[in-house]
């Protein structure tokens, strides 16, 4: 993993199990990987394990990563989809609003955003 800036107004565990969240729609962590050991990602970010298990055990709530007796936490074959799916709609019920309301504000047209887009490819 990556070095982590821990933000004061989110629980650690939360924040730990988006920066895995990210890793695996970033293509870092593909359905099959192992995460890193409780004790590793603790020692590394100086966090207590107990910590670092709330967060996987969310993922695994959630079925993001299932647990293999004895070897570990893995990410779940369905993992990419489930995450796209709720990223997409979470997008669409948060962000696009937001998006849409500069949009109007600024009097843009579909045609101005579309040049846009089209100079950018």
């Amino acid at each position: 993993m990556s070095p982590i800036q821990w933000n004061d107004g989110a629980p650690i565990y939360r924040q730990l199990k988006e920066k895995v969240i990210a890793m695996m729609l970033e293509g870092e962590l593909k359905p099959g990987d192992a995460l890193p050991s409780v004790r590793q990602v603790a020692a590394e970010y100086q966090l207590n394990p107990i910590t670092v298990s709330r967060a996987y055990q969310e993922l695994a709530d959630e079925a993001l990563v299932e647990k293999r007796r004895g070897l570990g936490m893995y990410v779940t074959e369905e993992a990419s989809k489930k995450l796209l799916a709720t990223e997409r709609q979470r997008f669409l019920n948060e962000e696009w609003p937001q998006v849409l309301e500069r949009i109007h504000r600024l009097g843009l047209s579909a045609e101005d955003l579309l040049k846009a887009e089209g100079g950018k490819r």
